[in-house]
Formats: structure tokens, C-alpha cells, sequence
């Protein structure tokens, strides 16, 4: 490792967007260290700052994206200590840390933020109203590092998605494989979000932040676009599995009343990009492009 180095912490190395941080394309110069909870205990906030404050190899880190989290959405009703310890107090201690070694902190958030009872995209600056412990916890994260100090970016995201760990995707497939009909909610709409892309949106905003002092700061949302429901991406993703000769099933529409959780799911996880793409000029594709990637390294490139 040269001096010339950069090097990013990023939390949640075996997630979803951790493995893709940790695949994606940073600029030349610039290296990962991705941390697990065997390496980091986010529920020890001394330990975090500790980490922050010790750099990597002798090196102080240049940036900070803390993108796990605690995303167990029902457990989180009765596991409410644990949740606000991981998706609050975490991102204070990062905040704070990052804030006193003058390095940016890129702060992944939630659709969940919302009550989603509003028609058309949630802009970064509606108001909040969370409908339960995940997403209260996750908005006293974004509390906690716009409080820090530090310069920071907090991306909110929804319905992630990608060829590793578990995720909605993958759960299609295996029910597709033993069953022949489905029933999938079809009254909450959003966005699908390719994990990879994602990722590549927070490495875009964190070198931005490290290499100019003025660029932009703050709340922006990064999902992949259009407007779907759970019913709608299910039908597409058996429709593209199909043509790669994977599983397929018949989806059948149903309200969320039939499929009753613990907590309660915003009806609309619809995002506006307006607000990365005047910042950082990101415009992200659409989800039926971004799926078909992760279906091409799942099953294979459609026949």
C-alpha cells in the first residue's frame, strides 16, 4: 500500500451491499477495508470510535460508509434494544468519530423513514413518520450523524436486491423451483434496487466527498427506477428467469390484509432521484436492467 492510497471502512462486509462495495469499481488508488460484526461489534460504540480513530495498517481512513445495519424488520418489534444499539447509537458513534479525524461519512438509510402514505415519489425532504421500531431506529441513525458534525451523505434505499445473501430475488427463485402458483402482495409499490448499483452510487458520492471539500451534503434517496408493486417484480423476475431457463411460477395478486406481519410495510417506497442526480449526477437504470444482471450471475444469460 503506497501513501498515495486511499482507504474506505466500510460496515457490513458479508451483506449484500458490503460484498458489492467490496466488488465494485473504485478509481485507482483507492482500496476497501469491509468489516463484519466478527471484526466490529456495532452494538460497542467505544469500539467503533476506537476503529475509526486507528485507520488501517497506519493509514488514517479517508472516508467511513456504514452500510450495515439491523434490517430483521419483525424482529425488530421485540428486539427494540438491539435495533436502536445498531441503527442509532452505531451511526453516532461513527458520526462522532468521523467528525474528529475530519473524514466524511456516507450513512445508508431506509424507505422505512416514511409512513408511506403519500401518492407519487417520497422527496428527501417530507416528512418523516416511521410506522415502526426498524425504521425509527434507522431515522435516529440519520438524526445522529446530521447532528455529528461530520460531513456526511445519508442515501436512503429500498427493496435491495442481488445475487448474494437473502433477499426477495432469491427467495422467488427457491419457492418457484416447488411451487407452481404464489401469492404476492400487490398493494405496496416502490422501487427495486440492484445492491451492485448501489454500491457504486455510495463509492461515486464517498471518493466526491473525500477529494472535494465543497461537494454536496446531506439526505438523497438511490433505488433503481419505475414504479411496481412486490406482485408486479415477482411476475417479472419469473418472467426473465424463464428465458434463462430457471424457475418460473403463476403470481397472484393479493392485499397486504392476507399477509399480515409483525411490523407494518409502507404502502409506497416510491424514491425520487432528483435530489443525487442535481448532486452528483447520478441517474440510476431501470430495475428490469438491473435485475437481469443479477439473474445473468444467478442462473445465466437468457437463451
Amino acid at each position: 500500500m503506497t501513501s498515495a492510497t486511499k482507504v474506505v471502512l466500510v460496515t457490513g462486509a458479508g451483506g449484500q451491499l458490503g460484498t458489492e462495495l467490496q466488488r465494485c469499481a473504485w478509481p485507482e488508488g483507492w482500496t476497501v477495508v469491509a468489516v463484519d460484526v466478527a471484526e466490529l461489534d456495532l452494538t460497542d460504540t467505544i469500539a467503533i470510535r476506537a476503529r475509526v480513530a486507528a485507520g488501517h495498517d497506519g493509514q488514517p481512513f479517508a472516508a467511513v460508509v456504514n452500510g450495515a445495519a439491523y434490517t430483521a424488520v419483525d424482529k425488530a418489534e421485540t428486539d427494540i434494544v438491539t435495533a436502536w444499539a445498531v441503527n442509532a447509537m452505531a451511526p453516532a458513534a461513527f458520526g462522532e468519530a468521523c467528525a474528529q479525524a475530519g473524514i466524511p461519512l456516507i450513512q445508508v438509510s431506509t424507505d422505512y423513514v416514511f409512513a408511506g402514505d403519500k401518492t407519487g415519489a417520497w422527496d428527501v425532504g417530507d416528512p418523516v413518520g416511521p410506522l415502526g421500531v426498524y425504521g425509527a431506529s434507522k431515522l435516529g441513525g440519520e438524526l445522529a450523524v446530521q447532528t455529528s458534525g461530520t460531513r456526511h451523505a445519508i442515501v436512503r434505499t429500498a427493496w435491495v436486491v442481488s445475487a448474494h445473501g437473502s433477499n426477495f430475488i432469491k427467495t422467488m427463485l427457491r419457492v418457484g423451483e416447488t411451487r407452481d402458483s404464489l401469492s404476492v402482495v400487490a398493494d405496496q409499490r416502490g422501487s427495486p434496487t440492484s445492491a451492485a448499483d448501489l454500491a457504486q452510487a455510495l463509492a461515486t458520492i464517498a471518493v466526491r466527498l473525500v477529494e472535494d471539500a465543497n461537494a454536496p451534503t446531506g439526505v438523497f434517496h438511490f433505488s433503481n427506477a419505475g414504479d411496481i408493486s412486490w406482485a408486479d417484480f415477482a411476475t417479472e423476475i419469473f418472467r426473465q428467469s424463464a428465458a434463462r431457463g430457471g424457475p418460473s411460477a403463476n403470481v397472484v395478486p393479493i392485499p397486504s390484509s392476507d399477509y399480515p406481519t409483525p411490523a407494518a410495510r409502507p404502502a409506497n417506497s416510491l424514491l425520487s432521484h432528483a435530489a443525487i442526480q442535481t448532486a452528483y449526477g447520478i441517474a440510476p437504470r431501470p430495475w428490469q436492467a438491473a435485475i437481469s444482471d443479477i439473474l445473468d450471475e444467478l442462473i445465466g444469460v437468457a437463451k
